[in-house]
């Protein structure tokens, strides 16, 4: 009989893996340019893990040549969809077949627990990369009604040499829905992973040259932000850089665009989604686990976090009291053991910038609910405990600001109207929510709220199928879905005169 793994079994499976910290580029691992190497620090405990390459603007423009060559040779571009799908249901299946390795670096570097990064992460990396695999040869190009004397096609190619850069809150699903896309399009793509979490980008670029995808084809560059991602950004023969994170970093991007050479942007950025709970709301258990999962999970990073939980006044008490009492079930503890619910912070400094949220809370007057304060100090690591504020005004920072951790702002209205307004009263956009049992209602309020996705009677309900991006300052493009294809590939006309 087997037995799942415990906590004691996954620490052996940690002290026993060969962590890749070298930058991939062009084939092959290789240091930066310069020896620069930066600590690689868990939050599980506060310690080195790992010495990774810091790649500089010289390590960066040898990915870019590396990758602007193999494109212009066509040893991935010009193959037929139908290898290129060969080739990445391979790399797929070699995800599927390194879960296990993969979910323990996710856990080791961001801190989420273990069971979350098996469970969710690998899996869905994995299904991401076969999606686009499967779909690649399954796109037709057009054939415009010009009329008998012209026959005018509209060809979808690819865009040439993509620089991706994502965010530490789950670096490879991230990954995944765009180096995907941008692969099976036909793309050569630079990847630069957040500097929190670089690890499983560094093995997912030697996975997929195991996989048969050829060098110079995906390459991998760790480093900071300011450096290799502004290198990325501003790089002349990169022809689209797109970026998840933050929306300041967002609009840097846009800068680095106008400052170089009007490369093609796409950014998913910031959020600060509301989830709606109307005194129509017949079932309040599943409308408060669902609030509950909407900020808890993955320690409340997430883009599309229910961070502010708008509440008739009717039916405001029921549900605060249900999701504080899922709150005391979700008390972080040891990533590593099968049972968390809850990780660490990503690392300390975010743990810093969490907590001085919660103290910007109680300074404007919010009511504490529960939590606000660090948990397992004596471990080393980086923990904040699941927070709620209640009493909290639409104007207050709490409400306005991506605080991007397990801090949850509770307002109260009077009507769907007033509830639509407070929701729509944001410069983000990204993801909203609205609970009732009136169809009516549903779909009124689903109109009126500006927001790229909305999940009724529901939170983070998920499938590549559909596109994922934000209005507003949420972003501008979409990935997963076949949208996401519009990112990485020109459209081109063809026009032949008949004689």
């Amino acid at each position: 009989m087997s037995h799942s793994p415990t906590s004691e079994t996954w620490r052996q499976k940690a002290a026993a893996l060969t962590i890749r910290s070298q930058a991939f580029i062009d084939g092959r691992f290789t240091d930066a340019l310069d020896g620069k190497r930066f600590d690689c620090v868990s939050p599980i405990d506060g310690r080195v893990i790992a010495q990774v390459a810091e790649c500089s603007e010289k390590d960066v423009d040898r990915a870019v040549v590396a990758a602007r060559a193999a494109f212009e040779d066509g040893r991935w571009s010009a193959l037929s969809p139908g290898k290129r799908k060969a080739v990445m249901l391979k790399f797929a299946a070699l995800i599927k077949a390194h879960a296990e390795e993969l979910a323990l670096l996710e856990t080791l570097d961001m801190g989420k627990p273990i069971s979350d990064a098996l469970a969710v992460d690998s899996p869905a990396t994995a299904r991401c990369i076969t999606w686009y695999a499967e779909a690649v040869d399954k796109l037709y190009d057009e054939i415009a009604p010009t009329g008998p004397d012209a026959l005018a096609t509209i060809t979808r190619e690819a865009l040439g040499v993509c620089g991706i850069v994502v965010p530490w809150n789950f670096p490879m699903i991230m990954a995944a829905w765009k180096i995907a896309p941008a692969l099976a399009a036909g793309n050569s793509v630079v990847l630069k992973p957040a500097e929190q979490s670089p690890l499983t980008a560094l093995r997912l670029g030697e996975l997929a040259f195991e996989a048969g995808i050829p060098a110079g084809v995906f390459n991998v560059v760790p480093g900071f932000g300011p450096v290799a991602g502004k290198a990325l950004g501003l790089h002349r023969d990169v022809d689209g850089a797109f970026f998840t994170g933050s929306t300041e970093v967002g609009k840097l991007f846009l800068q680095y665009s106008g400052q170089s050479n009007m490369k093609r942007i796409g950014l998913e950025c910031g959020g600060k989604s509301a989830l709606i709970v109307l005194e129509s709301c017949g079932d309040l258990d599943a409308a408060a686990q669902a609030a509950a999962g909407a900020i808890f999970f993955n320690q409340g990073e997430m883009c599309t976090a229910g961070s502010r939980l708008v509440l008739h006044r009717a039916i405001k008490d029921q549900v605060l009291e249900r999701i504080a009492a899922d709150a005391a079930r979700r008390q972080p503890a040891d990533p590593l053991d099968p049972a968390t619910n809850m990780g660490a912070m990503v690392n300390e400094e975010h743990a810093q910038r969490v907590l001085s949220y919660i103290e910007i809370g109680k300074a404007e007057g919010a009511r504490l609910v529960t939590g606000g304060s660090r948990a397992l100090v004596e471990s080393g690591g980086s923990y904040v405990q699941p927070t709620i504020f209640d009493n909290v005004s639409p104007k207050m920072r709490i409400a306005r600001e991506e605080i991007f951790g397990p801090v949850l702002s509770v307002i109260t209205v009077d009507s769907a109207e007033e509830a639509v307004a407070v929701a729509n009263d944001s410069e983000y956009g990204l993801a909203a929510s609205v609970w009732s049992d009136n169809v009516n209602e549903i779909h009124k309020v689903s109109r009126a709220l500006r927001a790229g996705v909305v999940y009724a009677n529901c939170y983070d309900a998920d499938d590549i199928t559909v596109p994922f991006g934000g209005f507003k300052q949420s972003g501008i493009g979409r990935d997963k879905s076949l949208h996401a294809f519009d990112k990485y590939t020109e459209l081109k006309t063809t026009w032949l005169r008949l004689r």
